[in-house]
C-alpha cells in the first residue's frame, strides 16, 4: 500500500524498564527514508530506503558504509531481509517492482525477481533463510501479490494457481509498505500476513488451505488498520496499527491473540505505531511516526519512551531486534542515532 509517513533512524541496545528512560544521540545525517531494516547481530545491520540507499554497518552502528544501488538511484527500498555481513536481499516497491541481492556486502547486487505490471506494488518479505522467503504485494484484481523465493530466484504465484495462497481481497483492502512487518514465514509452506484499508484481516496460510479472520482494530479508511505483526507461532500474534493521518490518536491500536484469533485483547499506546516487536518473554517495542512505546507486561501496558505527540517529527518508522543477540534497532527518516543512557 502507497500510503505512509517517514520517521528517524535510532539504534538502541537493550535496557533495563528499572532504569531511568534513555536520551538519544544523533550520529549522523542521511539524505533518504528507512523502512527497511534487518539485524542479523548485535554488530552487523541494515537498512534500506528511499533514493536507492542500502546502509550497512558491522560495529553495532557507530560507523556506516552508504551505497547508492547502480540503476536504483530513484527506487525506494522498503524492506530488506539480511543474513550476515555479506548477504542481504532488497524490496524496491513500486512499478516496475524489483528485487536484488548481493553476497558482496553490497558491491555488486543481482535481480533476482523482476515485473513491469499495472498495479504492481510490493509491500513487505520475510525469510527463513537467504534461500526461502515469501514477498506479498497489494492486490492485483482483487488477488493478493504473492512471491516465492527458492534458491535462486523469486516467481510470482498466478492467479490461476491451485495452491492456497493465492487469496482474495475486498476492495480498496491491501497492506503497508510501513516497516516490512506485516508478513512472517514459518515454512516453506505455511505463513502468515495481516491487511488494512477497508477492512483489517489476518491470513493464516498454508499451501493447500488458507483462514481469514478479522481483526478488532481501527479499520474502514484507506490510512488505517493493521500495520505490523509479531509472531511467536500460528496462534499468537501481536498486532500493531492505527490510522497513520491521525497519528497522535489512539484507539486501542495494539491488539493481541494467542489462540489464532479466537479470543482478542487490546491496550493503548500513544499513537498511530507501524511496527512492533518481542524484545524477551514478556517486553515490546512499538514504534510509530510521533513515538515509540515499551511494554513490559506482555503489551498489556506500554510506557512512552520516546516521542513528540502532535508534532509528529520525532518518530520511526521500524524496529528490530538483533537476531543473534540482544541490541534493539530502529529507522526513519534522515538521521542515525543511538540511545543512550
Amino acid at each position: 500500500m502507497k500510503w505512509f509517513l517517514a520517521g528517524a533512524i535510532i539504534i538502541l541496545p537493550f535496557i533495563s524498564v528499572s532504569q531511568k528512560l534513555p536520551s538519544i544521540r544523533v550520529l549522523d545525517s542521511v539524505n533518504a527514508s528507512f523502512r527497511g531494516l534487518s539485524v542479523p547481530s548485535d554488530s552487523v545491520v541494515w537498512v534500506s530506503g528511499s533514493n536507492g540507499t542500502v546502509g550497512r554497518s558491522v560495529d553495532g552502528g557507530n560507523t556506516w558504509k552508504w551505497i547508492t544501488v547502480p540503476g536504483f538511484e530513484k527506487k525506494d527500498f522498503r524492506d530488506i531481509e539480511a543474513f550476515d555481513s555479506s548477504t542481504a536481499i532488497i524490496m524496491a516497491v513500486d512499478n516496475p517492482a524489483y528485487i536484488l541481492k548481493t553476497k558482496d556486502g553490497g558491491l555488486s547486487w543481482t535481480i533476482v525477481f523482476e515485473m513491469d505490471r499495472k498495479g504492481m506494488f510490493l509491500d513487505a518479505m520475510d525469510c527463513i533463510n537467504d534461500t526461502t522467503c515469501v514477498c506479498m504485494g497489494d492486490p492485483i484484481g482483487y488477488v493478493f501479490t504473492v512471491l516465492r523465493y527458492w534458491r535462486n530466484d523469486f516467481w510470482l504465484i498466478e492467479r490461476n494457481s491451485t495452491t492456497g495462497d493465492v487469496i482474495g481481497s475486498k476492495k480498496d483492502e491491501a497492506l503497508f509498505a510501513a516497516s516490512g512487518t506485516n508478513v512472517k514465514q514459518y515454512t516453506s509452506r505455511s505463513y502468515s500476513f495481516i491487511s488494512g484499508g477497508s477492512v483489517s484481516n489476518l491470513y493464516i496460510v498454508n499451501i493447500s488451505a488458507s483462514r481469514k479472520i478479522n481483526i478488532p482494530i481501527l479499520q474502514g479508511k484507506l490510512s488505517a488498520g493493521a500495520f505490523s505483526m509479531h509472531s511467536d507461532s500460528k496462534k499468537s500474534f501481536y498486532i500493531t496499527g492505527g490510522d497513520y493521518v491521525e497519528y497522535w490518536k489512539d484507539s486501542g491500536n495494539v491488539v493481541y491473540t494467542k489462540n489464532a484469533g479466537k479470543t482478542w485483547k487490546r491496550s493503548a499506546v500513544h499513537g498511530y505505531r507501524s511496527c512492533i516487536i518481542k524484545i524477551n518473554k514478556k517486553s515490546f517495542i512499538t514504534c510509530g511516526t510521533n513515538g515509540v512505546d515499551l511494554s513490559t507486561d506482555g503489551c498489556r501496558t506500554w510506557k512512552l519512551i520516546h516521542g513528540d505527540g502532535a508534532r509528529g517529527t520525532d518518530g520511526f518508522n521500524v524496529c528490530a531486534k538483533s537476531k543473534t543477540g540482544k541490541a534493539v534497532y530502529f529507522a526513519g527518516t534522515g538521521r542515525i542515532a543511538k540511545l543512550v543512557y
